[in-house]
């Protein structure tokens, strides 16, 4: 069985695609994704680091 990967979405993004890749990586809605990542920005600033971190780490599907 091969390990599921983590992809930028190309087709479910408002900024990079952080959160749809993540929202079909973890098989929820996107836009619970996207409601955590400002939760975690407003209650301590991690979401926007965390954000940005995977940004330029997770790679885009070819």
């Amino acid at each position: 069985m091969a390990a599921n990967k983590i992809y930028l979405s190309q087709t479910d993004k408002k900024i990079a695609g952080v959160c749809g890749g993540v929202g079909e990586f973890l098989d929820v809605d996107s836009t619970i994704v996207r409601v955590v990542f400002i939760l975690l920005t407003f209650l301590g600033g991690f979401g926007l680091l965390l954000y940005l971190i995977m940004w330029l780490v997770v790679p885009r599907k070819s």
